[in-house]
């Protein structure tokens, strides 16, 4: 039997790179429309500057130095796309992956601050306290059939408060925020890459090539072994799973304990690394953990597209904050990247509308095929 060969557009890798550069087109063209009715005299440089970020600067070390900061924070956001992407494959949207990254940023924080322990063991104990929270959500949607988006986003303000509440034994009496690790804790900040000199940055640690490491790891895991055949067959259809003797409701805690793991460690490799402290006052749930939405859609889900979807999604995020904030208001580099980070989740609608697409073109060209035949037989 000869295979049918696919055409290029047909091709899954070609359409989500297509959907997610029309995604980011679109984003930027109403963007630009905002700022022109803002001030239309520096609407051209402003756009240019959200896309250049640390390019901004004219001078290398600045350059270098900036680069390494937007790297450190693009960690963070693609564990918590990892995570969003983990649990999406196994039929569930983790919208609490922001809820299991502040449970992350406080029990690294406690363990390193409080506890005095090394680095590795607050990572562990972040990863763990993830796994339990999104575990919960797991429960109550296995045993109790409680929507996960509901659980979820009722567990991220829990966590909120109570994380709070337990790092305010390690406040800094001066300030709402927590010590600062590298003077109090330095056994807990996570080793340096050795790149320091190299980019005029000393908090790009292991972070940045473990983030990496997970993607693959997480490919690995969904794509290649039968385990992640389960949790995707259990997704698709929980019964059908269950008749051919799958353990359904064991899948679906396993899968939300091991995304809540994921967002979790995204936030232990942000905070141990000195880059920022925890406001023990604060009322609103980091957006890493919504961003990490935006990243898994933007990279077609999957786990090595979001490397590149997480990167792009902080280098826009962190270009806007060069826009002049003397001809636009602060707000407007966040409502720049909100919109392209909103439109990230129409990659799967234009996938299907090229694929619509292709499917009434092939259809057509067999058709017209079939008249040809016809009129030749008579």
């Amino acid at each position: 039997m000869i295979k049918e060969k696919k055409s290029l557009l047909a091709r899954e890798g070609v359409q989500t790179f297509l959907s997610s550069l029309l995604c980011i087109a679109l984003g930027l063209i109403i963007g630009f429309i905002a700022l022109l009715i803002i001030n239309p005299a520096g609407a051209g440089s402003a756009i240019i500057t959200v896309l250049k970020n640390y390019l901004y600067y004219n001078r290398a070390p600045l350059i270098i130095k900036n680069l390494g900061n937007t790297l450190v924070k693009v960690s963070p956001l693609l564990m918590c796309s990892l995570a969003v992407l983990f649990a999406y494959k196994a039929g569930l949207f983790n919208i609490g992956a922001a809820g299991q990254y502040v449970l992350g940023a406080g029990a690294s924080l406690y363990c390193a601050l409080a506890l005095q322990l090394p680095w590795y063991v607050c990572l562990l104990a972040a990863i763990v306290a993830g796994a339990l929270w999104g575990g919960i959500v797991g429960l109550l949607k296995s045993y109790c059939n409680v929507n996960e988006v509901i659980s979820g986003i009722m567990l991220n303000w829990i966590g909120l408060y109570l994380v709070n509440m337990l790092l305010s034994s390690v406040k800094d009496p001066a300030s709402p925020y927590t010590l600062g690790l590298s003077k109090n804790a330095p056994g807990a900040v996570l080793p340096s890459l050795g790149l320091d000199s190299l980019l005029n940055n000393n908090r790009a640690t292991i972070a940045i090539p473990l983030a990496v490491v997970f993607a693959i790891i997480v490919w690995i895991v969904l794509d290649k072994t039968a385990f992640g055949y389960e949790l995707k067959a259990t997704g698709l259809n929980k019964h059908a799973a269950k008749y051919a003797g799958m353990k359904e409701k064991k899948n679906i805690i396993v899968t939300m304990m091991i995304s809540g793991a994921l967002a979790a460690c995204g936030a232990a490799f942000l905070y141990l690394t000195g880059f920022e402290e925890w406001s023990c006052t604060q009322t609103s749930v980091p957006g890493m953990g919504f961003n990490g939405i935006a990243a898994a859609f933007l990279g077609g889900l999957n786990p090595i597209g979001t490397i590149f979807a997480s990167y792009f999604i902080e280098h826009i995020t962190d270009g806007g904050s060069f826009v002049d904030k003397t001809m636009y208001c602060a707000q407007i580099s966040d409502f720049i990247s909100a919109v392209i980070i909103y439109l990230c989740g129409f990659v799967l609608f234009f996938k299907l509308t090229m694929n619509n697409w292709l499917t009434r073109r092939k259809e057509k060209a067999a058709a017209k095929q079939n008249s040809g035949k016809e009129a030749d037989a008579e």
